[in-house]
C-alpha cells in the first residue's frame, strides 16, 4: 500500500501544486482555499475582502489612493492568499511523504 493509496483500495487525487494555488489565489480571493477542499473557507473569505472592500471604499477620503480606498479588501486578499499557499503546501508534502524503511539491524 502506497501514500497514496488508502486503505479501501482507491487512489487519492492527489493535491494541486503550491505555486497553482498560490497563482490561482493571487487573481481570484478564496479559489485558492476551494482547491485545497476547504469551500466554506474559501467562500468566507470571497466574502470578506468584498465586504471589507466595499466598507473602506465608503468610509475613504475622496483624495486617497486606489490601494488606500480598498485597503480592508486588499488586507482580506493577502491573509487569503498566505492561508491557501500554507494549507496547499501541507497538503502536498503530507501526501507525498514517504515514511523510513524500519532497518534490519
Amino acid at each position: 500500500m502506497t501514500a497514496s493509496q488508502p486503505p479501501g483500495g482507491k487512489p487519492l487525487k492527489p493535491p494541486f501544486h503550491p505555486f497553482l494555488v498560490l497563482a490561482v489565489a493571487a487573481v481570484l480571493p478564496g479559489v485558492g482555499q476551494i482547491m485545497n477542499n476547504q469551500a466554506t473557507r474559501g467562500l468566507l473569505f470571497a466574502f470578506t475582502t468584498i465586504a471589507l472592500g466595499y466598507v473602506t471604499s465608503k468610509y475613504a477620503a475622496p483624495d486617497v489612493s486606489i490601494f488606500g480606498r480598498y485597503a480592508g479588501g486588499f488586507f482580506i486578499h493577502a491573509i487569503a492568499l498566505m492561508d491557501a499557499y500554507r494549507w496547499a503546501k501541507v497538503r502536498w508534502e503530507l501526501f507525498h511523504y514517504r515514511p523510513k524503511e524500519p532497518s534490519a539491524g
